[in-house]
């Protein structure tokens, strides 16, 4: 005996097959949640348009199958909350600082490691090595998917005086962008403070921060020119290399269809040279819109690289390593990539 849709649902019986078939209908429609200013397809910060290029394009590979909104600013939900969110289910899609989960997770840090990686093209070197692949398997275990591998290279803007040496941070107040950054600038005698960086502006203006270490893309796109005096690039050399990859639930990636995942890895593998490529290009503006602003602007050598980079090696390497025979393994496949 055939019974109708609303006798199923009065009965109890078979109404979640009959839900689950009238989603799949309508199609599905993701949400991308990330910090950055939203801006348009063309215009604004590349981590937004990053995530409005991959929005169009599921949409176009899927014939309207697949659609995704972008809730930029932080307007879905608190910058800190997205990737606790994708491990439970409860948002699809962020972009996102892989260190920001470091607190929870110690192994995030890795992607924000001073002076572990040199340059983009070895830390995207890290998808098709071990180190990539058991950063893959270690967040898949945790819930998230990497859609999208995404480096940027990072720099300083500060107040008063310039961060460019290990010894000019000493008696500075600095926001560093991970445990293990801070581990080193507190080495160097700085006091630091840990804030995602769409709360910069308002730390550098109330003087409760005299200098930021963070993307070049942020250094702009957060309009801390309008208040640094000294910025240290990294256009030519950086310690400061952050993996900030697109990422996904693997509870919303699970329930989609070996056809939508195709089309929502490759689309985001696509995107990777893009990513690159803007980022690069920030690197190299960034100076102009802190010189244009009125800023001293200071690049670093290999020497001052060197420095740094010996003094992360005796603190925040260490310290990564002794925190399990995981983490001891991922940092050494890093070294390994990049030897």
């Amino acid at each position: 005996m055939r019974i109708s849709r609303r006798q199923a649902l009065a009965l109890g019986i078979a109404a979640p097959a009959l839900l689950r078939f009238g989603s799949a209908r309508a199609g599905t429609a993701l949400k991308i949640s990330h910090q950055f200013p939203g801006g348009t397809a063309t215009e604004g910060d590349f981590r937004d348009r990053l995530c409005r290029r991959f929005a169009a394009l599921i949409q176009e590979r899927s014939k309207g199958a697949m659609t995704a909104d972008i809730y930029p600013g932080s307007s879905l939900m608190k910058t800190n909350a997205q990737f606790s969110a994708m491990r439970k289910g409860a948002l699809d899609m962020s972009l996102i600082p892989i260190s920001y989960a470091g607190g929870d997770l110690p192994e995030l840090n890795l992607g924000l490691m001073p002076g572990l990686v040199t340059g983009y093209e070895e830390g995207l070197g890290w998808k098709n090595k071990p180190v990539g692949q058991e950063l893959t398997k270690f967040l898949a275990a945790k819930g998230v998917v990497i859609v999208t591998w995404i480096w940027q290279a990072g720099g300083a803007a500060s107040r008063a005086r310039p961060l460019v040496e290990v010894a000019d941070a000493k008696g500075m107040k600095i926001r560093g962008g991970s445990r293990e950054m801070d581990l080193v600038l507190q080495a160097a005698g700085a006091s630091v403070l840990s804030l995602p960086s769409n709360e910069l502006y308002a730390a550098m203006q109330t003087g409760a921060c005299d200098a930021a270490l963070t993307s070049s893309t942020s250094l702009t796109s957060f309009r801390l020119e309008e208040l640094a005096k000294h910025l240290t690039t990294g256009r030519a050399k950086s310690y400061w290399f952050m993996l900030e990859p697109l990422l996904m639930s693997k509870a919303v990636f699970d329930r989609l269809s070996n056809e939508e995942r195709d089309i929502i890895m490759s689309v985001g593998a696509e995107l990777e040279e893009y990513g690159r490529a803007a980022a690069v290009q920030d690197d190299i503006r960034v100076a102009k819109v802190y010189e244009a602003a009125g800023a001293t602007i200071h690049d670093l050598d290999g020497r001052v690289i060197g420095e740094w980079r010996s003094l992360a090696r005796e603190t925040a390497w260490k310290d990564y390593a002794n925190k399990s025979e995981n983490c001891a393994r991922l940092i050494k496949l890093a070294m390994e990539a990049g030897s």
